[in-house]
């Protein structure tokens, strides 16, 4: 009997297993002047900055928002409304060429739900001292164009930071609420900001 009752347990746990899929990292590039199509820029008198499509990982885009030195990176899919949305550092900051893609694969489906793209922020205090952050963002599905930065992991100094990333991508990254939840920080991280216009 009590064997019996064992059997739907077990089979609940293959439905679970079934359900959530194999998570793995591809790796892609972002080089500004191969990698991406400037759809928008000051004009003489009007500042520095540009807006930037770039292709990522299999169809899903990545898109750069400049200005003053400072960049906002948006990945997958965006909706009309989102192109307003500015998430950056406060201070100087630069994204690095390299982004690693948290995928989920079931059968011959994969999905990328998050990416950890290394920033570098500058230090007013030492020129040649910036700090480095993982950012680990929620990326837009085609379906919904809810994308996000999830939490921010110091680098500098830490050398957990990418299982640490990796960790907060695949716990959080799928079910953020964009503009809802709060970021998670790990470490002391440089001041961050989301302004909605």
């Amino acid at each position: 009997m009590r064997s019996l009752l064992m059997i739907p347990l077990a089979l609940a746990g293959l439905c679970q297993a079934a359900q959530s899929g194999d998570i793995s990292s591809a790796y892609t590039d972002l080089d500004w002047k191969k990698d991406c199509v400037t759809y928008a820029q000051a004009t003489e008198g009007e500042g520095d900055w540009a807006s930037l499509a770039c292709s990522g990982y299999r169809g899903y885009p990545v898109l750069i928002a400049y200005d003053d030195a400072r960049e906002s990176l948006f990945y997958g899919f965006p909706s009309s409304d989102m192109t307003a949305v500015w998430e950056s550092f406060i201070a100087f900051n630069s994204a690095a060429p390299k982004l690693e893609w948290r995928i989920e694969t079931n059968g011959d489906l994969a999905i990328p739900f998050a990416v950890i793209h290394r920033r570098s922020i500058s230090n007013p205090e030492g020129e040649n001292k910036p700090t480095d952050v993982l950012i680990v963002a929620k990326v837009a599905q085609p379906e919904n164009y809810e994308g996000c930065t999830v939490g921010l992991v110091l680098a500098t100094g830490n050398r957990a930071a990418n299982d640490e990333a990796r960790k907060l991508a695949d716990e959080k990254a799928r079910t953020f609420a964009c503009g809802k939840d709060k970021r998670v920080v790990i470490g002391n991280a440089p001041d961050f900001g989301r302004v909605d216009n």
